[in-house]
């Protein structure tokens, strides 16, 4: 083994809504490895392309919404000509919508599944296609939830597309492994992002979800760096089809 087990030096990795947030932090965090960025986000992200030329890597943004899953295959195309190839997937893009049970709409269940779910799988086939063809030990990693493991309150669509990725991420993993590409997810806990300031800014769900996690904070997105960098470096090709929490205990309580 290296000196530098995470060094991701000459990879190229597309992270899925890198634009703020945990995806923004996993780009970061990936590319401060070594590795160059494609960053996929539903709107332009300077920020994002700023720091990671701050790293000294290429980044090449594409703007695409996920609610539309078609085309996939010809992003994927797009990435390898500006970038030359794709070693990394991060398949983090997700949004959320609460609403009380019975009132759910099936406009917002449609949305959660399409960018959480399927968007996930055709974006992770075709670039498992580019991998395949090229012969490239690839790592694919999804972002999961806590909510892969249980069932929450308001947000029934988004649970049941965390559970979805759970299960997705280990038939993907049990296709791939024998072309060398694994597939793992991390799920993190409650983060301060976007999708959680609704929680945030209700003093009372704050104090209930805090006091829960052994921690005693929200998680922030360089929370799961080292997890990404394991998953993503060429030393953990012998793991794959795992789920690994990073929840401050949220799950252990």
């Amino acid at each position: 083994m290296t000196a530098k087990p995470f060094d991701l030096t000459g990879q190229v990795a597309l992270v899925t809504g890198a634009r703020t947030g945990l995806g923004q932090g996993l780009a970061l965090a990936l590319a401060e490895a070594g590795a160059d960025i494609a960053g996929l986000g539903s709107r332009p992200m300077p920020e994002t392309a700023e720091r990671v030329a701050g790293a000294g890597r290429r980044f090449v943004e594409i703007v695409r919404d996920l609610e539309d899953s078609s085309g996939l295959d010809a992003v994927v195309g797009d990435i390898v000509a500006r970038l030359g190839r794709i070693d990394i997937l991060v398949n983090n893009a997700g949004i959320i919508r609460r609403a009380d049970l019975l009132e759910f709409s099936e406009a917002d269940w449609d949305a959660v599944m399409t960018v959480n779910l399927k968007s996930a799988f055709f974006l992770t086939q075709a670039v498992a296609r580019h991998m395949v063809g090229q012969g490239i030990q690839g790592r694919i990693i999804q972002v999961a939830s806590v909510l892969s493991f249980q069932g929450g309150i308001r947000v029934p669509s988004y649970t049941a597309a965390k559970h979805g990725l759970a299960g997705l991420t280990k038939a993907l993993a049990n296709e791939l492994a024998p072309k060398g590409i694994t597939v793992n997810a991390i799920a993190p806990g409650y983060m301060d992002t976007d999708n959680t300031e609704a929680l945030r800014a209700d003093p009372v769900r704050t104090r209930q979800i805090l006091d829960r996690i052994p921690v005693g904070r929200w998680g922030l997105p360089q929370d799961l760096a080292t997890a990404a960098l394991f998953f993503a470096s060429p030393h953990s090709g012998y793991v794959t089809g795992t789920i690994l929490p990073v929840d401050g205990g949220w799950l252990a309580r």
